[in-house]
């Protein structure tokens, strides 16, 4: 199982404990997260191609809902 490091209380902020990656994709899951970035091509300091891109990752309970108020 693969585990990450995330912070274990408020009395020792600097201290880490192991999270699951299920933990942890259940968290991200359940709220949601922004994931973006930019990548640019450039040859001798031109820039010739530039992305910008911007995922939204949550499950379908945690989207906000949509009123259909036509």
């Amino acid at each position: 199982m693969t585990t990450s490091l995330a912070p274990s209380s408020a009395d020792d902020p600097l201290a880490y404990r192991p999270v699951a990656l299920v933990d942890l994709l259940d968290r991200v899951l359940a709220t949601g997260v922004v994931i973006s970035g930019d990548i640019t091509l450039a040859i001798a300091d031109v820039d010739l191609v530039r992305i910008s891109l911007r995922a939204l990752v949550a499950s379908v309970g945690a989207l906000p809902q949509q009123e259909d108020g036509a």
